[in-house]
């Protein structure tokens, strides 16, 4: 268990771990984007705090949340405020480090840099001037939900934050809805609640899915069901703590036949247009919606 061990004062490329003192190699110049615990300060690698002690400066999201992480194993390396807020302010400073052949590293708050963030403007830049970016992996939220899940993690799509407002939210839904993946979401916890409902609005009430709640700390919790009985779990629950929502694949469409589609297609051209009868009848078998219109447009046409 690390503990609070400073490194002795002047030593440059200095980390503390398990009350012992190391030294940290030189790094070539590059940015170095460097994953850092989401919760468990155990989870950091060992490869991680190299990187942070022998790095000229840590860019970094809230220098009162990352300075929590650098007392704790002992690092000295300046840090540097750099957020979506400063930006264009600070990324011609990180700019000028490289230039002058050092190295720098980027952090955000927690997990994974650049996954929900706007980090990857920096990167952009940084590879447009020539500079090489290194990856330091470690723990990222998305993937110990997954992992933990039990939803299928073959193919996997990350969504990110929803937009907060109901229409844009039930929009971008109704976008996801066939995708054939398992779905990955963060949410606030105040809005968690309601956004289960919105899910099992436009998802499909019977699609599996989890609620992962504060991972890697003590109170970390897995919420399992269908969306419907989550939503209905959690109608008038008030959560704390990070909150990650993963959804499984719908279930594949029955492959329908031409002639039942046609049937279909032809019932329903009876009491209404070709757009509003392709659109029912997609709805209602899961064909897409372009493929079932062109089929109505024949028909219309040739008067079946």
């Amino acid at each position: 268990m690390a503990t609070d061990l400073p490194a002795p004062s002047g030593d440059k490329n200095r980390y503390s771990l398990s009350e012992h003192v190391f030294s940290a190699p030189n790094l070539e110049p590059a940015l170095y984007i460097v994953s850092t615990p989401i919760g468990n300060l155990g989870d950091i690698t060992v490869r991680a705090l190299e990187t942070l002690a022998a790095s000229s400066v840590i860019a970094c999201e809230d220098t009162r949340v990352t300075s929590t992480l650098t007392q704790k194993f002992g690092l000295k390396t300046p840090l540097m405020p750099y957020h979506e807020h400063n930006a264009d302010k600070q990324r011609p400073k990180i700019m000028g480090t490289l230039e002058s052949g050092k190295a720098v590293a980027l952090v955000s708050d927690a997990g994974t840099p650049l996954v929900s963030d706007p980090g990857y403007r920096l990167v952009r830049d940084v590879v447009a001037a020539g500079h090489k970016v290194i990856p330091i992996p470690g723990a990222s939220a998305p993937l110990s939900g997954l992992v933990a899940s039990g939803l299928p993690s073959d193919t996997v799509l990350f969504a990110g934050f929803l937009p907060q407002k109901g229409g844009p939210k039930s929009r971008r839904l109704e976008e996801l809805a066939k995708i054939p993946a398992t779905l990955i979401f963060f949410e606030s916890p105040h809005r968690t609640g309601a956004t289960l409902q919105s899910m099992a609005a436009s998802l499909g009430q019977g699609r599996d899915a989890v609620v992962a709640r504060e991972l890697t700390k003590r109170f970390e919790t897995f919420e399992r069901g269908t969306l419907g009985e989550l939503a209905e779990r959690f109608e008038d629950t008030v959560f704390k703590g990070e909150i990650v929502i993963l959804v499984g694949p719908p279930e594949a469409a029955p492959e329908e036949d031409a002639d039942d589609l046609d049937a279909l297609l032809s019932e329903a051209l009876v009491e209404m247009p070709v757009s509003a009868a392709a659109k029912k009848i997609a709805k209602a078998t899961g064909l897409e919606r372009s493929d079932v219109y062109k089929r109505a447009l024949e028909l219309k046409e040739t008067g079946n």
